[in-house]
């Protein structure tokens, strides 16, 4: 298995956000896992569009660095968190130069949403799990930093921000909005905050090296804490 390709982020420019301490969006442990939004036709059984005709399958987690690593760090986000956005640009360029772009772990993204915002929260891991089922892995990191790029338009702009995010990266827009607002991998998007919730994450982002929470949230000492962790399994 070939390594899955280097994520590099350009995201708009941050302010001071998680600068001093740690901060995270609230969540995780301390709420539940029925929050589950709805599409636009309304349902809001706590499975979103999980028990429609058109749900998938559940989706593996899109993989980053080495498949096959020996040690695996996979990192739960809210595409709405302002602290995700936050880690994406000045933290996770750090990771991949140390662990991520050596291949020196197997880096997982998984979603959790708190929810932050409802239902964009939920569609937005939906958008991007539509890019990873049609396109791949390297697609889906890609549109994920799209939509951290362009976090301030979520409820503004949405639900056509995910098609047209999805187009200008050259793929089918439409497609990717239906799925996003029908919540199509609403059993995807379940089960990874459902694992969240199980390990004890308190907050997004939240870092589960080889199963076990290192931290929640993201601050100035997340990076280091992190690669003490995985360094100390390696």
């Amino acid at each position: 298995m070939r390594n899955a390709p280097t994520r590099r982020r350009v995201l708009a420019a941050l302010g001071a956000t998680g600068a001093a301490g740690l901060a995270g969006c609230a969540g995780g442990s301390t709420s539940t896992a029925d929050s589950q939004g709805g599409g636009e036709d309304g349902d809001t059984d706590g499975n979103g569009a999980g028990d429609s005709p058109t749900a998938q399958p559940q989706l593996p987690p899109p993989v980053g660095g080495d498949p096959e690593a020996d040690v695996t760090l996979a990192v739960y986000e809210d595409f709405a968190c302002p602290h995700c956005q936050a880690y994406n640009a000045t933290g996770y360029p750090e990771l991949a130069e140390a662990l991520v772009d050596p291949g020196r772990v197997r880096y997982e993204h998984r979603d959790l949403p708190i929810p932050v915002l409802d239902p964009e929260s939920f569609e937005a891991a939906n958008a991007a799990r539509a890019a990873q089922d049609r396109h791949g892995d390297e697609a889906f990191w890609t549109y994920a930093d799209a939509l951290f790029s362009n976090q301030d338009a979520l409820g503004s702009e949405t639900p056509g921000l995910y098609a047209t995010l999805a187009a200008d990266l050259g793929y089918e827009g439409e497609p990717v909005r239906a799925d996003a607002v029908d919540q199509v991998y609403a059993d995807t998007v379940a089960s990874d905050r459902q694992h969240g919730v199980d390990a004890g994450i308190e907050g997004t982002p939240g870092f589960v090296v080889d199963g076990e929470v290192v931290t929640s949230g993201f601050g100035d000492a997340t990076v280091e804490t992190v690669r003490a962790a995985v360094e100390e399994r390696l």
